[in-house]
């Protein structure tokens, strides 16, 4: 309760304006996620329960609200764990006329505040580490972090072009013993390998910035690297925190992301984004420059409370029937 408070009240009095959007949606969009399926009866159509509010959100930026934010409820149909429950306490905010270089020190502000006002003190105890919120936070590229990571593993150097072509970073992820296959692409052999020899290993808080493309169907490129969205996900105690970057507001390279998108669900990824002709129409009446981030609360209270599993922090999380 007073991680909320406190988020909201750090938010309102920078300018942002707390909303609600649809938690039922034709079109499950803004995550890469499998969503929960339901029907309305009257309309008889089927409806997707949201696994993330971006879409929306990024609408009212169109529609001139400069700063937003909601602290909502998110659903997704996957897997279980320590960190994972259906369903979720997510904030999302969108910030026009800033980049992801903006909301670093911006969420540095934010999580010391709620740390403070939460539990009264910058620093916490995450079993036994002791967790300091004091900025600056320590940055990372996720390219170079997996490539010092899978050096590390085979014990010989490993060449940054080894990460932007396909083949050779598909060889590199069999080295490594993962699980690739000819079909993935070189950004996604780069992000598999830093989820599986990195995360675990990031404890204090750390940004990892510049993620590939192929990963990142809403985030905006960088102007002098297309393979490279501005876009940075925040790790402390293990896990992710936060995921932001630089909106992509070009309606052209929206189509052709989501299209990408398409062929990647065809060949069986049950987590590609689907075709949202309705926000591709809104961006082409024109989406400022914005930047956007999401913060999963209830992780954010595990780190604050000392807690290792998400179902310590919701309550009546949900378990096998008896």
């Amino acid at each position: 309760s007073r991680v909320v408070a406190a988020t909201r009240e750090f938010l309102i009095g920078r300018g942002f304006l707390e909303v609600e959007t649809p938690m039922m949606q034709s079109i499950a969009g803004g995550a890469l996620a499998r969503p929960f399926v339901t029907h309305h009866n009257a309309l008889d159509i089927p409806l997707y329960m949201r696994v993330a509010p971006e879409l929306y959100l990024k609408r009212l930026t169109v529609g001139g609200i400069e700063r937003v934010f909601e602290i909502n409820r998110n659903f997704r149909n996957e897997g279980m764990s320590a960190q994972h429950n259906p369903e979720f306490t997510m904030l999302e905010f969108y910030w026009t006329y800033a980049d992801y270089t903006d909301l670093m020190p911006f969420t540095e502000e934010l999580l010391r505040e709620v740390a403070r006002s939460a539990v009264g003190s910058e620093e916490v105890t995450y079993g036994d580490r002791t967790i300091s919120f004091k900025a600056p936070f320590r940055r990372v590229s996720l390219r170079d972090a997996s490539r010092e990571a899978a050096a590390k593993r085979i014990g010989s150097d490993v060449a940054m072009s080894d990460l932007r072509n396909a083949e050779s970073a598909v060889a590199l992820g069999r080295r490594l013993g993962l699980q690739v296959t000819p079909a993935m692409s070189a950004g996604h052999v780069t992000a598999h390998i830093f989820e599986s020899l990195c995360e675990d290993d990031l404890i204090e808080p750390t940004f990892v910035y510049d993620f590939p493309t192929e990963v990142s169907p809403l985030a905006k490129q960088k102007p002098d690297d297309p393979d490279t969205v501005e876009r940075f996900e925040l790790y402390i105690g293990g896990g992710e925190v936060a995921n932001a970057f630089s909106e992509l507001n070009d309606p052209v390279e929206q189509q052709r992301r989501f299209e990408e998108q398409l062929r990647q669900r065809a060949g069986g990824d049950e987590e590609a984004h689907a075709m949202d002709e309705d926000y591709v129409r809104a961006l082409e009446f024109g989406m400022p420059p914005a930047a956007g981030e999401g913060i999963g609360i209830d992780r954010l209270v595990m780190l604050l409370t000392n807690s290792h599993s998400i179902r310590d922090v919701i309550l009546f999380p949900l378990m096998r029937p008896k």
